[in-house]
């Protein structure tokens, strides 16, 4: 999956007492199974006295269904993880974590009280989030002439792309990358303005 995707920018918490219980949310970016797991093990860490540590995340694309899961941690079954994991899929962004910490203070929610808690945090956060688009680049190395430099550039500002590395010798050598959903175009583009001089090779990881 390299389509692009929205991410958040950084960590927000929302902090709330209902019943004398209080939740804390912490919503958070993500990437990948294992740094879920270390995410929530740093929450529990600094909650060592709550009750319950309950969570939901998107630890890839939004579309990747595969990464994605919830945890009621002792609540009633579908009380907290699937209303959290709901929330999450629904605001379409990936590589996001949220985890509920509750204190308990004795009074018992019940089963819709619990949902409402452990979705409230999460609304009144998801509206103050910073988001930005995470694209997906292709590498290429590229020789080519002096005079053909200022083309690349303009084509690769046209395609969402950029020079990472480059070196002027008898030729120029650049080591660049486009965007994967451009990348197509840009190649025949590149062959069309140049007429087929400059080379170019994939990069392969």
């Amino acid at each position: 999956m390299n389509e692009p995707y929205f991410v958040i920018k950084k960590e927000i918490t929302f902090t709330e007492q209902i019943k004398k219980s209080r939740f804390i949310t912490y919503l958070a970016p993500v990437k990948g199974k294992q740094a879920t797991l270390a995410y929530l093990q740093q929450i529990k860490n600094l909650h060592k006295d709550a009750r319950h540590h309950c969570w939901a995340y998107v630890a890839d694309s939004p579309k990747n269904s595969v990464l994605m899961g919830c945890s009621d941690d002792g609540e009633p079954k579908g009380t907290a993880g699937k209303p959290m994991m709901a929330l999450l899929q629904g605001c379409n962004i990936g590589e996001i974590m949220v985890v509920v910490v509750r204190y308990s203070g004795g009074i018992k929610l019940g089963t819709g009280g619990l949902v409402r808690a452990y979705s409230k945090g999460i609304r009144q956060l998801l509206p103050q989030i910073e988001i930005e688009q995470k694209r997906f680049y292709q590498q290429y190395q590229v020789s080519c002439d002096y005079a053909q430099m200022a083309q690349l550039e303009s084509l690769l500002v046209a395609s969402v792309g950029r020079i990472v590395q480059v070196n002027y010798l008898q030729s120029v050598d650049a080591l660049i990358e486009v965007d994967l959903q451009q990348r197509v175009t840009f190649l025949k583009q590149l062959e069309s303005v140049t007429q087929g001089k400059v080379h170019v090779n994939k990069i392969t990881h």
